[in-house]
């Protein structure tokens, strides 16, 4: 297959080349193309396709060269991950696409299951799912496994590959499956946020908006897939919201994320918040911009005058919908003002006996 060379002095000869148009339709596949082409012109002279794992190959494509970029590398290869996407965030102008794809973690068990015989493929997935996806996200072993792998092949979720495109300054625009791989869309709306602290524990800090409007950080147990709150917006815009508040087929949760919180074991590191009087023992749940975005304006006022809560009324009154959480809070807030320590001592009482008697549970 023929391939003309873009590879500046200091890149790897055999890392990084510009693919001849004419031959991504090979590469790719029709269906992988059909996706791409509804959002890329690939014929287009200002469309950059390049198969490379590292960011000086995008670092040293000419500026405003560049409208779309293509990369048919599998993010799964790439070492510095963000400083990539960075990278050709820098060399896209505001409304260009960047398309890419992913071997997801569940396309990867897939894969696995299909290839080993019963006696050995739990065996082997449960060790690859250690050394892969376990490993390069703990501290200790952090820096072991990526001098070992050099990162290449690495398991990474869907979720985390998308959050990470959002945190980094790209819109999700579509994702698709297409010959065991996801291919992703996404638009640069916004410069990266340059996140120099990512969480990858079980244990992690959210951002979240405090009395006065000051900006607080709630710890909780991990149940959803790194970087998944860059998606909050994202996954809103695509499923809305189910029963309770929350988002309807939230696909960040992950599988033993969905156990913890019908547990409630989500929820028991914010008790440090208590302790450290970010948060009281009731009031009303600390909201993120996006999800407090979606709130009344006047509510929005009402509920910054006074701190958050650790049981909010939400497991008082048990509201079903947006619109009775909102009114649930409002009514609260209307009792708090006029007495505050009878409304938190009735409202600690009824959430409670929702909580142990009727067996309420956070979803």
């Amino acid at each position: 297959m023929q391939r003309t060379s873009t590879i500046p002095p200091y890149a790897s000869h055999t890392d990084s080349v510009q693919v001849v148009n004419n031959h991504i339709y090979d590469i790719l596949g029709k269906e992988a193309i059909e996706f791409i082409s509804k959002y890329v012109n690939i014929e287009s002279r200002t469309t950059k396709i390049l198969e490379t794992s590292t960011r000086f190959n995008v670092d040293s494509l000419e500026d405003n060269s560049i409208r779309d970029f293509i990369n048919i590398k599998k993010i799964n290869q790439l070492r510095y991950l963000n400083k990539f996407l960075e990278s050709v965030n820098n060399k896209l102008p505001f409304y260009g696409h960047f398309v890419g794809c992913v071997e997801t973690a569940e396309q990867r068990k897939r894969s696995i299951l299909a290839k080993y015989t019963k006696v050995l493929v739990y065996p082997y997935y449960t060790l690859d799912f250690i050394v892969k996806r376990v490993l390069p996200k703990v501290g200790v072993t952090k820096k072991v496994y990526f001098i070992l792998t050099k990162g290449h092949n690495r398991v990474i979720s869907l979720p985390e590959t998308l959050g990470r495109l959002v945190s980094c300054g790209f819109e999700i625009i579509d994702h698709k499956e297409a010959n065991n791989l996801t291919y992703f869309v996404a638009q640069k709306i916004a410069i990266p946020s340059y996140n120099m602290e990512p969480s990858y524990g079980p244990f992690f800090r959210m951002r979240r908006i405090g009395k006065d409007g000051k900006e607080i950080y709630v710890f909780k147990l991990r149940t959803m897939h790194p970087y998944s709150e860059y998606l909050q917006a994202y996954v809103y815009k695509m499923n809305n919201l189910q029963e309770g508040g929350k988002f309807k087929d939230d696909f960040r949760i992950t599988t033993w994320g969905k156990l913890f919180r019908k547990l409630w074991l989500d929820e028991l590191p914010m008790i440090v918040n208590w302790i450290i009087r970010d948060l009281k023992l009731v009031g009303v749940r600390p909201l993120s911009p996006h999800y407090l975005s979606l709130y009344r304006p006047a509510l929005r006022v009402k509920r910054m005058k006074y701190k958050p809560g650790l049981i909010p009324p939400f497991y008082a009154d048990m509201p079903k919908t947006l619109e009775e959480i909102m009114d649930s809070e409002e009514k609260y807030l209307d009792a708090y003002e006029k007495n505050p320590i009878l409304t938190d001592i009735k409202y600690f009482y009824k959430a409670w006996v929702n909580i142990f008697l009727k067996r309420a549970r956070s979803a």
